[in-house]
């Protein structure tokens, strides 16, 4: 009698297909919400290498045996929200008013910035090294690539005035994360001499994009895991963009990238240098891949570096 009826009430028939058609949409819609929370909670979330771990990378690819021996001084910076960042001063041994502050790449630590903490060292500065938010030996915390981390690196540039106040050339280092928040911190006009940005990344979207590309995921997962990091988080990729900052900035730059770059290949470099109002120079290093440079040529960096160093040296007098 039921099949009866349903032969003879096809609305009936269509309705419970919708049904169905609507049941599995809702179960594929939760499904994929759920993929897309846990993907914007692991993209937004800053892995964390050890010191240790930090360490011994350094010790296989260079020589860092001078830091033991020398003047130290640790302490921690509140950032704006309250987050701790433990920072330490690496003390010039000769007398010095020239100070820079290095700020390391995703998944590093402080450690990570020894490699060019030599080298301004022996250009006579007094060299910081931090712990970008959830990085090193901070609490666990977000990656936002950028937006965040710039208000951090401000707050550690006015720390630094302040604990340093004789402090007559002050620079900005950063590597990668660590570069395109020392470009994204000058949409606040910070008082710095000069930035040095080392294959840092214009805009994080397309970097993102690329590494799902390459994974052969459909790249409209990329826009899924943004807006639900938008939603969770209050930031989406689209909002981590450096090179907004640089429409009204005189700060000089000294763009540094490796020329084998496919993870944050040299054009995010080349648009910043054409975006920036200031004074800027791009240096390409040949057969460096991404965060190379200084160990594929590192006697050319320190040429580029010294050469950067003294334009702005104002005992110098030779400024731009």
């Amino acid at each position: 009698m039921t099949d009866e009826n349903n032969r003879g009430n096809p609305q009936g028939k269509r309705r419970k297909v919708m049904t169905v058609i609507a049941i599995v949409l809702a179960a594929l819609v939760v499904v994929l919400a759920g993929a897309g929370f846990y993907a914007a909670r692991v993209a937004m979330t800053a892995r964390r290498m050890t010191y240790e771990d930090a360490r011994v990378w350094q010790e296989d690819h260079y020589d860092i045996s001078w830091y033991d021996p020398m003047e130290k001084t640790d302490y921690t910076v509140p950032a704006p929200d309250g987050h701790l960042l433990h920072a330490q001063l690496l003390k010039n041994p000769k007398e010095s008013h020239r100070l820079i502050l290095l700020s390391h790449g995703y998944t590093d630590n402080r450690l990570g910035s020894l490699k060019y903490a030599r080298l301004y060292l022996d250009l006579g500065f007094n060299v910081i090294i931090y712990d970008l938010r959830g990085h090193g030996g901070n609490e666990p915390g977000l990656c936002t690539y950028s937006l965040l981390e710039r208000k951090d690196l401000l707050a550690m540039i006015q720390d630094s005035r302040a604990r340093y106040p004789d402090t007559v050339l002050f620079g900005l280092h950063g590597e990668s994360l660590g570069a395109a928040t020392s470009i994204a911190v000058l949409e606040d006009h910070p008082p710095v001499d000069f930035v040095v940005a080392d294959c840092g990344f214009s805009e994080i979207e397309p970097v993102i994009r690329g590494l799902v590309k390459n994974s052969h995921i459909p790249g409209v997962a990329v826009d899924l895991v943004s807006l639900c990091a938008k939603i969770r988080y209050g930031f989406s990729f689209r909002d981590m963009r450096p090179i907004e900052s640089l429409a009204d900035n005189t700060i000089p730059i000294l763009f540094i990238h490796g020329a084998e770059d496919t993870f944050i290949p040299p054009e995010h470099s080349e648009k910043m240098k054409a975006a920036t109002k200031g004074y800027a120079e791009l240096h390409l290093i040949p057969g460096a891949a991404h965060a190379q440079s200084v160990l594929t040529d590192p006697e050319g960096y320190r040429k580029i570096l010294e050469a950067w160093v003294e334009r702005f040296d104002p005992a110098a007098g030779s400024t731009v």
